[in-house]
């Protein structure tokens, strides 16, 4: 009589699927929070500080002043800049009032791709206006 026994091949598929399927899950994870926005929108404000930071991954990150009202301590908004042409642009308008587009990343698990959830997407420059606050927009300086 002649016996069979069960052939065990199978376990080194299993071993594969178990050490492939964590980091696949993870880079299908990282793939959405990047593309996907949770939020976007616009700040103005002026333009306070603007350097390229980090150990390893190197990210333009910056803080842009927030007033509300002359007088009053500014509020202090970081934003990290990831495509390179909007850096150079950000670098030549130092101290200069402007509107950054945004585009808020949660979830994002390493800083590689920035300190902050806000990547700014675009940039506007804001042209001083004659009046300031306090003052009719009829009427002009001296």
């Amino acid at each position: 009589m002649q016996t069979t026994t069960p052939r065990r091949g199978g376990g080194f598929k299993w071993l594969v699927v178990a050490a492939l399927l964590p980091p696949l899950v993870f880079a299908l994870y990282l793939a959405f929070v990047v593309n996907w926005s949770y939020s976007d929108g616009e700040r103005a404000g002026y333009l306070q500080k603007f350097s390229r930071k980090g150990w390893i991954c190197k990210t333009w990150e910056g803080e842009l002043a927030m007033t509300t009202v002359p007088g009053v301590a500014p509020v202090l908004w970081p934003f990290t800049v990831r495509d390179a042409t909007i850096a150079a642009q950000l670098n030549t308008l130092l101290g200069r009032r402007l509107v950054l587009h945004y585009e808020e990343h949660r979830g994002i698990p390493t800083n590689c791709y920035g300190d902050t959830n806000h990547f700014v997407t675009r940039v506007e420059v804001v042209e001083d206006l004659p009046y300031g606050p306090g003052t009719l927009p009829g009427t002009v300086r001296p």
